[in-house]
């Protein structure tokens, strides 16, 4: 999901049968993102820096070595603009519909999905 960070619109949704993590999506999607838009991504996305140049990612530790100092606050910063991603994903699972196991035919997710998402988008401007 992407998401608009001045106004917390929803741009776009992509969704694959099974379990995939974000990054194999983007990489198998070859979504092509203008070089001018600054993206935030998570940690899980460490390897998009071959695909955009103009990129955020969270510094990360290790077992052989914690953050330092000027990490922790650079990270806060990231975390900070990574808030209003985490608003939208909440909104949305309050509808149930992520959050709980899907039964119903597959074809139709995506079209729940973006409804649902629209619907929030609608209420967020109001």
């Amino acid at each position: 999901m992407v998401v608009n960070k001045v106004d917390g619109t929803i741009i776009c949704t992509c969704f694959v049968k099974g379990c995939w993590y974000g990054f194999r999506l983007f990489k198998e999607l070859k979504l092509k993102i203008v070089s001018k838009i600054r993206v935030v991504v998570d940690t899980g996305y460490v390897g998009i820096t071959w695909f955009h140049v103009n990129l955020v990612i969270p510094v990360k530790c290790s077992k052989k070595r914690s953050l330092t100092m000027e990490d922790e606050v650079f990270n806060c910063g990231v975390l900070s603009v990574w808030v209003l991603n985490g608003c939208v994903v909440g909104w949305i699972k309050w509808f149930k519909f992520v959050s709980d196991r899907y039964c119903n035919r597959r074809k139709r997710f995506g079209l729940r999905f973006n409804l649902i998402a629209g619907i929030c988008d609608y209420e967020q401007e109001t």
